[in-house]
């Protein structure tokens, strides 16, 4: 086998196991997407506070307040007895009671996404702490990733030339 095929599988084998993650992520649709222009602050506000608020600060959670700063990775939660608006681009979003709002960043846009009640209890479950859940339906994925890397690394080995001018097997 030439060093040039050797090469192209190597890369192929390469690019589908170290391809982006977000080719395998889920896909996490936005209440709002709006474009992001390098913002020299935070990226939004918080545009009304009523009731039961908190946003997410550096230190935790503290209660939120009209004005407050937004930027990515900020998260509102809603409880039973509150509501809020932000301000976020061209997004202006309610917030109702028994919900939350996430701002994360896809690409080269700000993507809001509202997650209602019956949701917001899934959003600290295992899939967004990063544990493993018991039971359940289990992504074979990364099984068939590692086993198609094994299975490449084997064909290049048992096609490697020696040198010997014998071909690719040694006596």
């Amino acid at each position: 086998m030439n060093l040039t095929v050797k090469i192209a599988l190597g890369g192929v084998v390469a690019s589908i196991g170290f391809g982006p993650v977000s080719s395998f992520a889920q896909d996490a649709s936005c209440t709002c997407m709006t474009p992001y222009h390098a913002a020299a602050n935070s990226i939004g506000s918080i545009g009304h506070a009523n009731g039961d608020v908190m946003v997410s600060q550096a230190a935790g959670y503290g209660p939120a307040k009209a004005g407050n700063a937004l930027d990515f990775g900020s998260r509102i939660v809603v409880g039973a007895k509150g509501s809020a608006s932000v301000n976020v681009g061209g997004c202006n979003l309610d917030v109702p009671a028994n919900s939350s709002l996430d701002i994360s960043r896809v690409e080269n846009n700000i993507c809001l996404k509202v997650v209602g009640s019956e949701q917001t209890a899934a959003a600290v479950s295992s899939e967004h702490t990063g544990q493993i859940p018991p039971g359940g339906n289990r992504s074979n994925t990364p099984l068939f990733i590692f086993g198609g890397m094994a299975g490449a690394a084997g064909i290049l080995a048992a096609t490697q030339d020696d040198g010997d001018g014998r071909g690719g097997v040694s006596p």
